[in-house]
């Protein structure tokens, strides 16, 4: 799909910086790195270069496409190799987390969260969060890669069944088994439901 034509121009991905224990994972990054180039889209993501986070920059840099990674000073030696962020096409290093945050927001108009640790669940909750306070309309997905997901969407499913999930019509992430369907489906969802949002919010939360 020509990026002229859409409404989505970048897609930030959440994922883990270790490959976890299940080749899956990894895999399923550089499927959906390849995807978001394939489609001519650009790749904003936390910038590490190893585990989850380097499969998805890969599969987007060897397809063609472009990457830009924001990344924390403090975590540059933990999460990649200075020569490895050399190798992006457009590298962010900021003071602390929130500015990142603030900035792949910003940056961004969909997250998907691929599997991950605490890191990424924080990421990925905080995106919905702000979205229950209807402060955007950004498309967010689950890359639920062999049900890795399973455990989160049933605790969201309970906290709305108790109640505790209000405005649960502006939190509703797409939950999307196959990396390969990840992009596709969120410009499905964008024809079909538009998209929104305020790039200052970080600035007022």
């Amino acid at each position: 799909m020509n990026k002229e034509t859409t409404p989505i121009l970048s897609v930030c991905v959440y994922c883990g910086s270790q490959p976890g224990r299940d080749d899956a994972h990894i895999q399923a990054g550089r499927t959906l790195g390849k995807s978001i180039a394939d489609h001519g889209l650009r790749l904003v993501y936390g910038g590490g270069t190893r585990g989850i986070m380097g499969a998805v920059a890969s599969g987007v840099l060897s397809s063609g496409g472009h990457v830009t990674g924001i990344i924390p000073e403090f975590l540059m030696d933990k999460e990649a190799t200075r020569h490895s962020l050399g190798q992006l096409n457009e590298l962010i290093v900021t003071a602390d987390m929130h500015e990142r945050k603030h900035k792949m927001f910003e940056r961004a108009d969909a997250f998907v969260a691929l599997p991950g640790g605490i890191g990424t669940l924080e990421e990925i909750v905080e995106i919905m969060t702000w979205a229950q306070l209807g402060r955007h309309r950004k498309p967010m997905v689950f890359g639920n890669v062999n049900g890795f997901w399973d455990p989160m969407l049933e605790l969201i499913d309970h906290m709305r069944d108790q109640g505790f999930v209000h405005t649960a019509h502006l939190v509703q992430p797409l939950v999307i088994d196959r990396a390969e369907d990840i992009v596709p489906g969120i410009l499905a969802s964008v024809r079909a439901n538009g998209r929104g949002g305020e790039a200052e919010i970080i600035s007022r939360l």
